[in-house]
């Protein structure tokens, strides 16, 4: 083997222990999101080439045509009473190979304004934590369960999500991620078949369909209880380890 590639491999898998115990010693809390530059080093496997591997180029441009056609497909959506007070249907944004698939409860004020999720505080915390793993918001997908704003921010109800769940259902198998994140009660419970508290289901991995689930506090949540980060800092920890294999 060439001795180049060997002290590269080297300095690689030193550089990624050395990751790991930093994270490590993170686990006793955190007073905000830290800023971990040194994943952007990980190798081939690690989060720093989530989304776009040149072999799955293909896969990648077949995934783009079915998000396309399942956005065609939703359409004008007046499938549920949620169509009545929103403003724009929030489909979801993200790269089509993303490891990492963030599934939230629905849009609020801001999302339903601008046509995207996460954009409003909640979703400043979400970028923040997003970067905290070493990746950019366009490297991983967000969406939610349900398209539509659901009027005062309310949690949507059963039979608006049991209408919406068909098209989040082709999102996520048109993307086949690595991992699932479900950002608060809503999504962990409904992804999960569950009515067990957001603060049983997270801190354990469980499957949908066959794919990692890690469930954790959803962001605006945090940013009433910003004691809890430390342990949805436990959660993206185990994000990191599912997608680094």
């Amino acid at each position: 083997m060439n001795p180049d590639k060997i002290i590269k491999e080297e300095l690689l898998a030193t550089l990624t222990g050395l990751r790991w115990s930093l994270l490590s010693l993170r686990y006793g809390g955190i007073a905000d999101w830290p800023h971990m530059a040194g994943l952007e080093t990980m190798p081939a496997k690690g989060p720093s080439h989530i989304g776009q591997p040149a072999t799955e180029h293909e896969n990648s441009v077949d995934g783009e045509k079915v998000l396309s056609s399942i956005q065609q497909d939703l359409g004008d959506c007046t499938r549920c009473r949620l169509h009545r007070t929103r403003t724009r249907i929030v489909f979801g944004e993200g790269s089509v190979g993303a490891s990492i698939v963030f599934v939230g409860e629905g849009p609020g004020f801001e999302e339903d304004q601008q046509g995207r999720p996460f954009v409003g505080r909640a979703g400043k915390l979400l970028d923040k934590m997003i970067r905290a793993l070493g990746l950019a918001r366009e490297q991983v997908y967000i969406c939610n369960m349900v398209k539509c704003r659901p009027p005062d921010n309310r949690t949507p109800n059963s039979d608006e999500i049991e209408v919406c769940s068909p098209f989040l259902v082709k999102q996520i198998e048109a993307i086949r991620p690595q991992v699932i994140c479900a950002l608060g009660a809503c999504s962990a419970q409904n992804l999960l078949h569950s009515t067990s508290p957001i603060s049983r289901l997270r801190g354990k991995i469980h499957h949908w369909r066959g794919i990692p689930l890690v469930a954790t506090f959803h962001p605006a949540y945090l940013l009433r209880n910003p004691a809890q980060k430390s342990a949805a800092w436990h959660d993206l920890v185990e994000l990191l380890r599912i997608v680094s294999g």
